[in-house]
């Protein structure tokens, strides 16, 4: 089978398509052919070398993907070979046509539902549930402000936050970004710095990018608030005094930290919401796996508006 591999950490480069032998499931285990892998950012950290906790080499990239059982260990009896399922994690990375997954990885992908679009949940449909429910503890009635609200993570805590009956607000750096937001669901967008958003009486901030938003964000907060953040990519200095008046909090988030129970929760209201069609993945292109180190690039850029997608298979020659 075609495989992506890192021998070594570095630039997108570094990413190359291998031929390997396809898995085969121990008994608790099972195989998945991969029609569509998400690319996320952390994809790139670890490819770089400077994620906090690294693969041994050589490693194949991608948490996110979705396609069909292809078989399944002896002891395996919640999924069948030829199920549609999408993957959250498996034990080989879902960059390759297939990959070995343990059975709590896999979910129903429900029939009108394509590959792409199950492979697009996963990190950021999770982080943004996390971020909202988990860590946020956003409640109905409440306004909810989403910083960075066009890219993937953005957009499902948008139609997520839409659904549970709060007032929710977003951002995005131009035109076509606040297009996307507002077709996702939200009652409000804005540039990232409008003077407007002190209005809003904004009770809960979703931060995509937290050196770049975070005094910012502690400011637009009502009394009792609080930032959850997603996403940060360098240092940042506040002043804490504006967390004091307003008893308002900061909190972190990491999909890595939540507790068996956590993802249990977390992927049943994420099936839920698929289903239902409360989640609708929108995806900003489709590379094929000869395409990877550009896809690693490009999911670093800010004008996504969506997911981007890795397709093995044949596509990828």
């Amino acid at each position: 089978m075609q495989a992506i591999q890192v021998s070594k950490f570095g630039d997108p480069e570094v990413l190359q398509v291998t031929e390997l032998a396809k898995p085969s499931p121990a008994a608790e285990q099972l195989v998945v052919k991969i029609h569509a892998s998400g690319v996320n950012p952390v994809d790139t950290y670890i490819r770089a070398g400077v994620y906090p906790v690294q693969p041994e080499l050589p490693w194949t990239p991608g948490f996110d993907g979705a396609g069909v059982v292809e078989s399944v260990g002896d002891d395996v009896t919640e999924v069948v070979p030829g199920q549609r399922v999408w993957v959250t994690g498996s034990l080989t990375g879902t960059a390759a046509e297939y990959a070995l997954c343990l059975p709590e990885q896999v979910h129903p992908l429900p029939d009108k539902v394509g590959f792409a679009a199950g492979a697009a949940l996963g990190i950021p449909a999770a982080a943004a549930w996390r971020a909202l429910f988990i860590r946020g503890c956003a409640t109905p009635g409440e306004t909810v402000l989403i910083h960075g609200a066009s890219g993937a993570a953005g957009q499902a805590a948008v139609q997520l936050a839409r659904a549970a009956g709060l007032h929710v607000i977003g951002t995005a750096g131009n035109e076509a970004g606040r297009q996307v937001v507002m077709a996702a669901g939200a009652h409000a967008v804005y540039e990232h710095a409008d003077p407007q958003l002190a209005a809003e009486g904004i009770s809960l901030i979703i931060e995509m990018l937290a050196d770049k938003n975070l005094e910012t964000d502690l400011q637009l907060l009502s009394p009792g608030g609080r930032v959850v953040i997603v996403g940060n990519r360098g240092r940042v200095e506040i002043d804490p005094r504006l967390t004091m008046g307003k008893e308002s909090e900061i909190r972190g988030m990491s999909l890595f930290a939540a507790t068996d129970q956590e993802k249990e929760v977390t992927w049943a209201a994420l099936g839920a919401a698929l289903e239902t069609g409360v989640l609708a993945p929108r995806i900003a292109v489709t590379f094929p796996l000869t395409r990877a180190a550009l896809a690693h690039q490009q999911v670093m850029q800010n004008l996504n508006h969506g997911k981007i997608i890795l397709q093995p298979g044949p596509c990828s020659a």
